[in-house]
């Protein structure tokens, strides 16, 4: 059976959810000639910088991710493809958002955050942000790491690989035939050693140690080792990035230069477009083509994918995706189940369960309850919200008992018993300094006028005529 409680009311709960908004910085040399027709006004904040055009503007998140289509996927054909693209876009945004907060603003348009068109935007781009509006990739309740490049070379990067502090098992290696349908995105560019070595001030380079997938791990440069992100990165900032396109390549001595050959194009973690627009062109949906690059995680609009564990004290159960944290609570839960049943005057027969949900966001779109409300209780299973946030209210233990009260008020409740009777009978056990409402007087003054042991009766009997 599930009931709705008494409204227990949280009046400072944050609300977390994705923003309706960013604010970007646009770099811009020259303004475009033509600026497509937008559904937002701006900018917030305009000045020049060595000779460029700096804006902020504050644009809605789905016009933002319609940008982002056209800055990093204008040559997919494959629609599925492109909405494959718009979710891993959003995705991306929702999890880094305010990469420049210091700064004053979310997101720059360079590929630094995701690279952002806004003068090739287009009806096509908007309809592909529209048909996958809100959609986000979730793993374990929260948005998934979900980077994308342009040429995998066959096989996709293990994300730890490039960035330890990243654990996302979701990013791993994997072979992707589709890639390399039409071939392995050869490359070769050359450097002189002179230029190498003025730019960067490193000697002579070898390649000391590569990933399973065969990307370049780790270089000497010189004397000393170096990981080959910073080697790239380095390289890139000094003399141009497109003298290694991703870390698939071999360094070959000629002399005076260096070449670099390889395949490939990108860190190859996540998914990859080229993939992915052979993907969608041999009638792959957009959600079996992120279920590929990012397996594990869950497609929705709402916190989904959470990693519940269950841990049993003396008389409950505890259900939480952060245990360590929140297991004191057993404790005090079998605490005030006690003290419910001698509120109540008879014991619980089963066991319940405590369900703390890691974000109000999730407790509301789980349970489909306001944000305003602490807890419901539905079956066995009484569902809270963030204890953090519960605490902060200083409406912890009251709202458990009031849970309890419920289990144990259901447990004997006869089936014609009205709710605002249950309600109220919950209400007037716990004795909570709430507001009180209309139905904990009206069970009120029935005690006043039968005495509590008839009252309690019509719990089990249902009410008289």
């Amino acid at each position: 059976m599930s009931l709705r409680p008494a409204t227990l009311l949280l009046w400072l709960a944050p609300l977390v959810a994705a923003p309706r908004e960013v604010t970007v910085r646009l770099y811009w040399l020259h303004p475009p000639a033509e600026m497509p027709q937008l559904s937002w006004k701006g900018p917030l904040e305009v000045k020049r910088q060595g000779g460029r055009l700096l804006l902020t503007v504050r644009m809605p998140l789905e016009e933002y991710v319609a940008g982002v289509l056209a800055g990093e996927s204008s040559t997919f054909t494959s629609q599925e493809a492109l909405k494959a693209m718009a979710v891993a876009a959003r995705t991306y945004a929702v999890r880094h958002l305010g990469r420049h907060r210091w700064e004053g603003f979310d997101f720059c348009d360079t590929t630094h955050c995701q690279d952002l068109r806004l003068a090739a935007l287009s009806g096509r781009f908007r309809a592909i942000a529209e048909a996958t509006e809100s959609e986000l990739l979730w793993y374990q309740g929260s948005p998934a790491a979900t980077y994308y490049h342009r040429h995998c070379g066959g096989v996709t990067e293990a994300a730890h690989n490039l960035w330890p502090d990243v654990r996302a098992p979701y990013l791993r290696e994997q072979a992707d035939t589709f890639c390399v349908a039409t071939g392995r995105g050869d490359w070769h560019s050359q450097v002189l050693k002179e230029d190498l070595g003025r730019a960067l001030g490193i000697g002579p380079l070898e390649v000391l140690r590569r990933t399973s997938s065969g990307r370049v791990a780790e270089l000497r440069a010189g004397r000393k080792p170096m990981t080959a992100p910073a080697f790239e990165q380095a390289l890139g900032r000094a003399l141009g990035w497109d003298l290694v396109r991703s870390s698939r390549y071999e360094i070959i001595d000629r002399g005076d230069r260096l070449v670099f050959q390889g395949y490939g194009f990108g860190h190859g973690v996540g998914l990859c477009q080229t993939g992915a627009q052979q993907r969608g062109a041999q009638g792959h949906s957009y959600r079996q083509i992120l279920e590929f690059y990012y397996p594990g995680t869950v497609l929705g609009v709402s916190a989904q994918g959470f990693a519940w564990a269950l841990v049993a004290g003396e008389r409950v159960e505890l259900a939480s995706t952060r245990v360590r944290e929140d297991q004191w609570l057993i404790a005090l839960a079998d605490r005030l189940l006690k003290e419910a049943e001698s509120r109540a005057g008879f014991p619980l027969t089963f066991r319940p369960r405590l369900k703390v949900y890691p974000s109000v966001a999730a407790f509301r779109d789980s349970t489909g309850e306001p944000g305003w409300v602490a807890a419901s209780t539905l079956g066995h299973t009484i569902r809270l919200q963030p204890l953090p946030v519960l605490r902060s209210t200083g409406k912890l233990e009251s709202t458990v008992l009031h849970e309890m009260l419920h289990l144990l008020i259901e447990s004997r409740a006869h089936r014609d018993l009205p709710l605002w009777f249950r309600e109220g009978l919950a209400l007037y056990l716990a004795d909570a300094q709430w507001p009180k409402l209309r139905e904990e007087a009206r069970v009120r003054a029935l005690v006043d006028r039968h005495g509590r042991a008839a009252v309690m009766n019509w719990l089990v009997r249902g009410l008289p005529p």
